[in-house]
């Protein structure tokens, strides 16, 4: 009877110890649609939900000197099959490229050039200025491109280098088509900000790091309005990008067709 109580009571005290591993495991590993859901909040803040309109400067820095700018007009809407935006940019300065556009369109992006009066495919990859790519200008639902993975809670010092609780997603590419192979980025936990990311090439390499900047309430969200962005080879290499002028408004979908460049006409 002694032996048959110990039999019972090491059963126990594995049973106890497999189910208290199992309870750690999954509290350590939370559900991958959790972290897509923090993703997609993070997105409804960077991105508003309604077809919108925004002045974007770029101004890029040498060991802190100014080096070079341009500033674009945005127009993007959701496109209301996949969730995904399709973003229509006219360059507005320097004069030299004034009134070239770039559209996205569902995979594909086009460059135009009033010119020539001709559009070409290019790559979302291919640098706009300085540390910003092409891809890096028009809108996009991190959530729509990436699989994304909760890795920890930690802290992290964002643009202003105050230190803040983050949860750090890995976000994997979910379509060929999309600007980086893949991403790490900190969300403020208390409030799903995106605070700052890392952005990788697909042999791993690190090719810049961003920070989000300047929240300020625009079309009733408080906003990121300034993306710092450092190359990841050379630090002294720095882009900032400034957003202003946020206006809801209607996107025609002509604007969006890559057969109407040259008849858009600014308003």
């Amino acid at each position: 009877m002694a032996e048959l109580s110990c039999s019972r009571i090491r059963r126990l005290v594995v049973c106890t110890l497999l189910c208290a591993g199992a309870v750690a495991a999954s509290a350590a590993a939370p559900a991958a649609t959790d972290a897509q859901a923090l993703l997609a909040a993070s997105d409804a803040i960077r991105n508003p939900g309604q077809p919108f309109s925004l002045a974007v400067s770029l101004t890029e820095y040498r060991a802190g000197k100014q080096t070079d700018a341009n500033s674009l007009q945005v127009y993007s809407r959701a496109d209301p099959q996949g969730g995904q935006f399709r973003t229509l940019v006219r360059f507005v300065a320097p004069a030299r490229d004034l009134d070239k556009l770039m559209l996205k369109s569902g995979n594909e992006l086009w460059f135009y050039d009033p010119a020539s009066r001709a559009s070409v495919r290019i790559s979302p990859q291919q640098r706009l200025l300085g540390q910003a790519a092409n891809g890096d200008v028009v809108t996009v639902n991190f959530a729509q491109a990436y699989r994304a993975r909760l890795e920890q809670q930690e802290e992290v010092q964002d643009g202003d280098r105050q230190l803040r609780q983050c949860d750090r997603l890995a976000l994997e590419a979910a379509t060929p088509d999309v600007t980086y192979h893949s991403v790490q980025m900190w969300l403020d936990h208390a409030n799903q900000r995106p605070v700052k990311a890392r952005f990788f090439s697909e042999s791993g390499r690190l090719l810049k790091t961003a920070f989000y900047r300047r929240y300020r309430e625009e079309l009733g969200v408080q906003r990121p309005t300034e993306i710092v962005i450092i190359d990841g080879l050379d630090p002294s290499l720095v882009t900032v990008m400034r957003y202003g002028e946020f206006v809801a408004r209607e996107v025609p979908e002509s604007w969006l067709q890559r057969d109407y460049l040259p008849r858009f006409r600014p308003e």
